[in-house]
C-alpha cells in the first residue's frame, strides 16, 4: 500500500514542481525536505514537535516551554512545512534543539530523517496526516501524539471519501487531544477508538495575557506617526482580493472620519508589492513598514501601511483601535482572532470562519465581536464601533473574560504526554 502512496506523491510532487518554481516554494532550506541534514547532528533521542505554519507555532509556545520544564535534560526539534512559520519558529528554539521543515512523506526520505534525529516522542500541532511518517515512528515504536487536533469540514469530506485508506494510517497515532466534541466525533467516524481520543480544548486560547499587557502599543502608534486623535484599522492576515474589499471601505471610511489610518498585514508577507500596487491604483501611498525608519508618516497624504515584515504583527494589534482578521471576506477559513482579542481590541471578521468555527461561533454567541457578510457591512460596523467607545470596552471585555475562561488546554495536553511517555522508555 506504500509502495502504492510514494508513486501516487511521487506524480503530486511532478504536476506541482512548476508551480512550486513560479511561486519561489525552493527556498534556502528546502533539501531537508529531502533530508539533508547536518552529518555531526546528535541529539540524543529529542522531542520533536511539528506545526505546519505560523498559526500552530504561536500556538505550540506554551506547550514547549512546558516541555523543557518537565523534561529539561532533552532536547526539542521543531519542524514546519512553510518558510514563515520557520521564521517565526526560530523564536522557540534553545541551544541545542534543532529547527528544520518536515520531510517530502517518501518512505525512504522520512526513514533517512527519522534514523537520524531518533526521536524519543512525535508531537504534531492540529491534525496533518502524513501515512508514510506514521507508519515509520510505528515501526520505530515512537509514540505519536496529536495536540490541538481538528477536523475540518473538508477534510473530514475527504477523508471519509478514503477511509478504508486513512483508518489503518490513524489508528497508528497512539493519541489524539482534540479541540472540541465535534472533532472527537468526526474522529470516530473514521474508525479511531474512543479511548485514543481526549477533548482537551484548544491552545490558542492559552495566550499569555501578561506578555500581551506589556506590548507597546503607544511605542508603535508613534513609529507610524500617529497622534492621540488619529484612530488605526489594521486588518491582519489578509488575502489577494481581500484587500480590493478593504481599500474600497477605507475610502468610505475617510469621508466621515479623517483621522482613521489603515494598516494592512497580508497572510504572506511577500505579497506586499501587490498591495501597494492597488493601493497606489486607489489614489493612496503605501508605506511599507521596513521602510518607514527612512520615511516620514505624518508627511504623507492618504497613507496607507503595509506591514512586509514578519513576528511583528501582533505589535500592531496592540496599536490598533480596531482590527478585521482576514481570510474571512473570501474562502480562505479566517485566522485567530484571540490574539487581538487578548489586546482587548474590537475584533470584526467576516464569514468564512470555517478554520475557527468553534471560536468564532463562541464570540458571536457572547457578543465578543462582530460578523459581517461584505464590504458594505464592513464599513457599518467600523462606524458603529467608531461612533460609541462604550460598545467597544463592553464588547472587547466580553472577549477577554472568553479567553480567561476557555484556558488550559496546553496543561491538559502535557498531562497527556506525561502519560503517554511513561509507557515508553525515553
Amino acid at each position: 500500500m506504500f509502495i502504492i502512496y510514494d508513486l501516487i506523491f511521487f506524480i503530486f510532487i511532478l504536476i506541482f514542481f512548476p508551480v512550486y518554481l513560479f511561486k519561489g516554494k525552493f527556498h534556502q532550506g528546502f533539501s531537508r525536505r529531502f533530508g539533508c541534514l547536518p552529518k555531526d547532528l546528535n541529539l540524543n533521542r529529542p522531542i520533536w514537535v511539528h506545526a505546519v505554519s505560523v498559526g500552530e507555532v504561536v500556538a505550540i509556545k506554551g506547550l514547549v516551554e512546558q516541555l523543557r520544564k518537565i523534561y529539561p535534560d532533552k532536547k526539542i526539534v521543531i519542524s514546519t512545512v512553510t518558510t514563515t512559520g520557520n521564521k517565526v519558529a526560530q523564536g522557540l528554539i534553545k541551544e541545542g534543539d534543532f529547527l528544520t521543515y518536515l520531510p517530502l512523506d517518501f518512505s525512504f526520505i522520512v526513514r533517512k530523517v527519522l534514523k537520524k534525529i531518533d526521536p524519543c516522542l512525535f508531537i504534531i500541532a492540529e491534525t496533518e496526516i502524513w501515512p508514510n511518517l506514521i507508519n515509520c515512528l510505528d515501526r520505530l515504536k515512537v509514540p505519536l501524539i496529536t495536540v490541538n487536533g481538528r477536523i475540518s469540514d473538508s477534510s473530514f469530506g475527504g477523508y471519509r471519501a478514503i477511509k478504508l485508506f486513512i483508518q489503518p494510517i490513524l489508528k497508528k497515532i497512539n493519541q489524539f487531544c482534540v479541540q472540541s466534541s465535534t472533532d472527537a466525533l468526526r474522529l470516530q467516524k473514521l474508525g479511531v477508538s474512543q479511548e485514543n481520543i481526549q477533548i482537551t480544548g484548544n491552545v490558542k486560547f492559552d495566550i499569555n495575557l501578561e506578555m500581551a499587557a506589556l506590548v507597546d502599543g503607544l511605542g508603535y502608534r508613534k513609529r507610524l506617526g500617529l497622534d492621540q486623535n488619529d484612530q488605526l484599522l489594521v486588518c491582519g492576515s489578509t488575502h489577494s482580493q481581500e484587500e480590493e474589499i478593504i481599500i474600497d471601505a477605507y475610502q468610505q471610511l475617510l469621508l466621515g472620519y479623517p483621522k482613521l489610518k489603515l494598516l494592512i498585514a497580508p497572510r504572506h508577507p511577500q505579497r506586499a508589492k501587490e498591495i501597494a500596487d492597488l493601493a497606489v491604483k486607489n489614489s493612496f501611498m503605501p508605506i511599507l513598514i521596513s521602510n518607514i525608519s527612512t520615511s516620514c508618516p505624518t508627511c504623507v497624504n492618504k497613507a496607507v501601511f503595509i506591514l512586509d515584515v514578519i513576528g511583528q504583527l501582533f505589535n500592531y494589534y496592540a496599536a490598533a483601535d480596531i482590527v478585521f482578521m482576514g481570510g474571512s471576506l473570501i474562502k480562505k477559513g479566517g485566522h485567530n482572532i484571540i490574539e487581538p482579542a487578548s489586546l482587548k481590541r474590537p475584533v470584526i471578521f467576516g464569514p468564512q470562519m470555517f478554520n475557527f468555527r468553534d471560536i468564532s461561533e463562541l464570540f458571536i454567541n457572547n457578543q465578543a465581536a462582530f460578523m459581517v457578510k461584505d464590504g458594505s457591512q464592513l464599513v457599518s460596523k467600523i462606524k458603529e464601533i467608531l461612533n460609541n467607545p462604550l460598545l467597544a470596552k463592553e464588547m472587547t471585555q466580553r472577549a477577554y473574560d472568553l479567553i480567561i475562561s476557555h484556558k488550559g488546554a496546553t496543561l491538559k495536553n502535557i498531562q497527556v504526554i506525561q502519560q503517554l511517555g511513561g509507557k515508553y522508555v525515553w
